[in-house]
């Protein structure tokens, strides 16, 4: 198989347990009870997965969790130059391999933890980012919540409005990100790329699928 063709084969795999995972958890087909949990329901499906596409006995799917990467800059997230990955897959034949990065995040309500969160989602995409200049193929960023605020809220303060991903909102690339309280949760965040964050609402959940 050709690179390309198992880059989007692996983008199959990870499309596919994503509208599993959102379909069973806000259904109750499934129960997470916090980011934990629903990393390693995930970690499941796409396990599951991967394997049912090991057609030939040459392909090789592989699942990592809580995996770390070297890079060759400080990231915002880790203050060091090893990323630690929420999910790490790799999908291998003899002739090539495939790597994918995904980070996770699971806010409950009743955890609401704001607004920090919201910096912590910027601060994923940025890690995203620079795993894509490390040797990362495929990147993903996703997040359930069963909490409004994060989907459709009316306003944030002017002081964390910069750190927007409400449903229909975007970022233009190199736009500086700013918390602007007297005591800032963490430096600014500027990223590489345009976005555009597209939310899927089911049932009582919110769900936020951005490809990097």
């Amino acid at each position: 198989m050709n690179k390309e063709s198992q880059k989007k084969l692996t983008e199959e795999i990870i499309e596919t347990a994503y509208r599993l995972l959102t379909k069973k958890l806000a259904f109750g087909g499934l129960t997470a009870r916090n980011e934990h949990s629903f990393q390693l329901e995930f970690g499941y499906i796409l396990k599951t997965l991967g394997q049912l596409y090991e057609f030939r006995l040459e392909e090789k799917f592989h699942l990592d969790f809580e995996a770390y990467i070297t890079l060759n800059e400080t990231s915002i997230k880790s203050k060091s130059d090893r990323a630690r990955v929420d999910l790490l897959l790799k999908y291998q034949d003899d002739n090539s391999s495939t790597t994918a990065a995904i980070e996770l995040k699971f806010f409950k309500k009743e955890n609401h933890r704001e607004p920090n969160n919201r910096y912590d989602v910027f601060k994923d995409i940025s890690n995203l980012e620079l795993y894509k200049n490390h040797n990362i193929d495929i990147c993903y960023f996703i997040l359930a919540t069963d909490h409004n605020h994060y989907y459709d809220q009316n306003n944030y303060s002017q002081d964390t409005a910069d750190f927007d991903f409400r449903d229909g909102k975007s970022y233009k690339a190199g736009t500086s990100l700013q918390y602007k309280t007297d005591t800032p949760y963490g430096q600014d965040i500027s990223l590489n790329q345009d976005y555009s964050f597209t939310w899927d609402k089911i049932n009582d959940f919110y769900f936020l699928k951005l490809k990097v």
